[in-house]
């Protein structure tokens, strides 16, 4: 191909091809099912917003807790604690927290103790205790003496704060369980970046009257919460997780559409547990932490999120450095936020419609499904099935057409080494189209009746189990075990008259080969004259066979032309394609 041929060829354009289908039901039902697709494309669009760009909300968060309680301290009697006391200076980003419930161990000094036998060694004498020895379990450092800690327990003695801190479980029920009617203002102020768009959860139309009396359970938008609402939301026990504490988290979505005509940015409120209530049971269970205070009852000036932390404060009595410890134990609120805003926006939209398009196609492949199972006709679908797919051999398989006097279409089969042709599987069925043109040549041509028909032989073995006309035998290969018949039993085409008309006259088949090659070698070869007899059996009963299908010929029809028009040595070549060598 030159290069202006190249050149051309590029300038084309290529089409699927259709087939039209006229039929009441598939029109219908494709109809219907177009529709079903085209709603279910337009509630995805609305429910989902798929026409609208969306941009991740960027967000602060600021909380105020309030409330006063009076709590029975050990040692101390009533104590009044207020927001200074249970929440304390410095708070997490995002999160803050409350104490719900206190260990005490007071007037500690530096000295020497004996250490807890739960954090400390068992001892019997000096020996077992080893001086300058500390671990992060211990109060202190080992002096190297083994001392009483109680009447039948002894224990390394340690350089600490004493006394040592002896109580492990905290008290029940907790000391500060009123601080489930504390209340918690959240000031949570988001921004949209892409659109420019900043809100807070007070809205515009919330006045100060208004935050004084909103409540959680008539307004959802009221952003004051008692901690017990929170925690009862989370589907906890305020009072049974006071005395442990825990982490329970508020969760803030904003999803908000910018549109004109349906704008709506408003906050909704979402309450969890973070922590593991069960797995807390045995190992370090709930939310504490240690701090001292230099003042008498100076609590939580600086709060640790981490447990068992200490924070020295210091007071001096009578020339003497002492500090009150306080193990606090409480709930932590962590306030996450999360959301997003969308507006419309045309780039968006046509992305949805192009990707959606393709679900249309469902509608063919449901429809293609229909006809080629039983539920619809077995003619009509075979008919769509030809006009809408045109089926491709592979090059390393021979597809062959086959007739039967008993049947009006034809068959198309594989050609096998191993089963006689016979028994294949057919792969398809296919109406006989007439060569008229070389049929009507053929009839045309004078046929001379001085001349006799060749006679047909009675002289015939047994017939093989799969012959259906009793004229055909036995073949060493498999691809010529071929009747004229397929199922029923009965008179075999070769010795009907048309046969020995069309195939085994010799004027005839003269006549032909001259009119195709008007030079021809006058007398023909018997191989010349087989070839024509095989060429006229074909478009006699085959007509003109799909493409890449050679014609079959039966055993019978190939044994009654090799009578007529023998070999001079007796040889024949057998099955062949027609490019190869002749039968």
């Amino acid at each position: 191909m030159g290069f202006g041929s190249k050149l051309l060829a590029l300038c084309s354009y290529e089409t699927t091809k259709l087939v039209r289908i006229h039929s009441v039901r598939l029109g219908t039902l494709k109809w219907t099912l177009n529709a079903t697709v085209l709603l279910f494309i337009c509630l995805l669009l609305l429910w989902n917003r798929k026409y609208q760009q969306f941009d991740q909300v960027v967000s602060s968060v600021t909380a105020k807790v309030k409330g006063v309680a009076l709590m029975q301290l050990p040692g101390e009697g009533a104590v009044i604690w207020d927001e200074a006391d249970y929440t304390g200076f410095s708070q997490d980003k995002n999160s803050f927290f409350v104490v719900t419930n206190v260990i005490v161990t007071k007037n500690q000094k530096q000295g020497r103790c004996p250490e807890h036998p739960s954090s400390g060694r068992l001892c019997r004498r000096h020996e077992d205790c080893e001086q300058g020895n500390w671990d992060p379990h211990s109060h202190g450092i080992q002096t190297g003496s083994c001392v009483k800690f109680d009447a039948v327990t002894r224990t390394c003695e340690v350089a600490a704060w004493c006394p040592i801190e002896v109580k492990k479980k905290p008290p029940r029920p907790a000391l500060l369980a009123s601080a489930e009617n504390f209340t918690v203002l959240i000031k949570n102020n988001i921004r949209f970046p892409a659109f420019n768009f900043i809100r807070r959860n007070i809205l515009p139309n919330m006045t100060e009257s208004y935050l004084r009396r909103c409540q959680r359970a008539h307004d959802s938008l009221c952003p004051i919460f008692t901690l017990g609402d929170i925690v009862n939301r989370a589907g906890e026990n305020f009072s049974t997780m006071a005395v442990e504490g825990g982490v329970i988290g508020i969760q803030i979505k904003w999803d908000c559409n910018l549109d004109p005509l349906t704008r709506r940015c408003l906050p909704a409120y979402s309450f969890r547990r973070l922590d593991q209530k069960e797995s807390n049971k045995t190992l370090y269970p709930g939310f504490n932490f240690r701090y001292q205070s230099r003042v008498k009852l100076l609590f939580l000036n600086v709060i640790m999120k981490y447990l068992s932390v200490r924070f020295a404060k210091y007071k001096t009595v009578d020339g003497v450095e002492e500090r009150t410890l306080y193990k606090a134990f409480g709930i932590r609120f962590d306030i996450m936020v999360f959301g997003q805003a969308g507006k419309f926006s045309f780039i968006q939209l046509i992305i949805y419609i192009g990707s959606t398009l393709s679900y249309y196609a469902l509608t063919t492949v449901l429809l293609d499904w229909l006809i080629g199972t039983s539920c619809y006709a077995a003619e009509e679908g075979q008919n769509y099935s030809e006009r809408k797919v045109e089926s491709v051999p592979d090059k390393k398989e021979c597809i062959l057409c086959v007739s039967y006097v008993d049947e009006d279409d034809i068959r198309l089969v594989k050609m096998s080494h191993k089963k006689r042709l016979q028994d294949v599987e057919t792969i398809s069925v296919q109406t006989r189209q007439e060569d008229i043109g070389h049929m009507t040549a053929t009839l045309c041509l004078p046929l001379d009746p001085l001349i006799s028909l060749a006679a047909f032989s009675k002289a015939r073995p047994r017939p093989p189990s799969w012959c259906k006309c009793g004229a055909c035998s036995p073949s060493p290969l498999p691809q010529e075990e071929l009747c004229c018949r397929h199922s029923s039993e009965g008179a075999c085409v070769a010795a009907s008259t048309l046969f020995d008309k069309l195939a085994l006259h010799r004027p005839l088949l003269e006549a032909l080969l001259l009119y195709r090659d008007p030079l021809a070698r006058m007398p023909p070869s018997a191989a010349a004259l087989r070839r024509c007899a095989y060429r006229q059996y074909a478009a006699w009963r085959l007509g003109v066979p799909p493409a890449d299908a050679h014609p079959a010929i039966p055993r019978c029809c190939v044994l009654r032309i090799r009578e007529a028009f023998p070999s001079p040595d007796g040889r024949y070549g057998g099955f062949a394609l027609p490019s190869e060598a002749e039968m």
